[in-house]
């Protein structure tokens, strides 16, 4: 298994080398950059235009400025943002933890609810749990996400129980450690439940389909005819292969979380990297978006990595 891992991590940096070039190539195709905005500015003169130009290296080729970039990434150096005026390393880290943290918990759900959801839905199946499950997986896939958040906003507004945007209160750190805690997790209820509204149906219904087809596998039915205990037959011979292709998933999870977290986060205000991306790529910020776009490659290539591996331990096929 570790031979196997070296080699996948070998292989992600090719694919990271790929992706940073194609998508810094893509970003000079685009007419125009932030300094070109600031011509608008008449307290700024042409000479310091320049100068700001020469200081930050966009006076040279494309491709000199990205070989320049991808050997200041090898000393952690991801460059300077022109829109907020710090290290885009520093800005990223900041933002990073509060999509890391809204993810993670995301997916936690996601994946604690939908598999007993759609195991008990496939063994119930056409009975009242299954009928439930599949309505709210309904009424997940034919809602957009940004008008739940609408909705759940509009609903904090009203009742006062939810704060509406922000990581936490202004008086955060006047409070005691439990306070603190019961603060963040009050702010991180709205975006986290759009999140997980959205991603649960779908994984759902694609567990209980997976799971319905195991039910109908011959050494399923062999099984019951041995007289075996129905709940070893869900949980020890069925659950285990039905869950296998949902692994294989779990890696586009991160990054679908990630794209579909830029979008939650601006609609209810939390400061995270997928926030930061999209300003990024609306002010021309090059480093700031090149920034946050190798580290979405990142989470994308380990989320892969990762869900290979869970797939190693759960299918020993795979292991000969």
């Amino acid at each position: 298994m570790f031979s196997y891992i070296r080699k996948r991590i070998i292989h992600m940096v090719p694919l990271l080398l790929g992706i940073t070039f194609f998508s810094f190539l893509i970003i000079q195709m685009a007419p125009g950059d932030y300094f070109d905005q600031l011509k608008l500015n008449p307290q700024i003169s042409k000479i310091t235009l320049e100068k700001m130009r020469q200081e930050f290296g966009l006076d040279r080729p494309w491709i000199v400025q990205y070989f320049n970039w991808l050997k200041n990434i090898l000393k952690l150096d991801f460059g300077y943002s022109f829109t907020y005026h710090v290290p885009v390393f520093d800005l990223i880290k900041e933002r990073a933890w509060n999509t890391f943290s809204l993810s993670f918990l995301s997916i936690v759900f996601i994946w604690l609810l939908a598999i007993p959801m759609g195991v008990v839905s496939a063994v119930k199946k056409e009975k009242i749990p299954d009928k439930l499950f599949s309505i709210i997986a309904f009424l997940g896939m034919s809602i957009p996400n940004f008008f739940i958040a609408f909705l759940l906003i509009f609903a904090a507004a009203k009742t006062g129980w939810l704060p509406i945007g922000g990581v936490v209160s202004i008086d955060h750190e006047t409070l005691s450690i439990p306070g603190r805690i019961a603060d963040y997790l009050k702010h991180i209820i709205i975006p986290i439940s759009v999140l997980v509204i959205g991603g649960l149906a779908g994984l759902m219904r694609l567990m209980r389909a997976n799971m319905l087809e195991v039910l109908r596998s011959q050494y399923i039915i062999t099984a019951r005819a041995k007289g075996l205990p129905e709940y070893l037959v869900i949980y020890k011979h069925a659950l285990r292969n039905a869950i296998n292709p949902l692994v294989t998933i779990f890696g586009y999870e991160i990054s679908g979380l990630l794209s579909g977290a830029a979008l939650i986060e601006t609609v209810t205000s939390w400061p995270g990297l997928g926030r930061l991306m999209l300003d990024a790529v609306f002010s021309q910020d090059l480093y700031l978006v090149m920034g946050s776009l190798l580290m979405s490659a990142v989470l994308l290539l380990v989320g892969n990595l990762i869900a290979d591996i869970l797939l190693l331990i759960v299918d020993p096929r795979i292991r000969q």
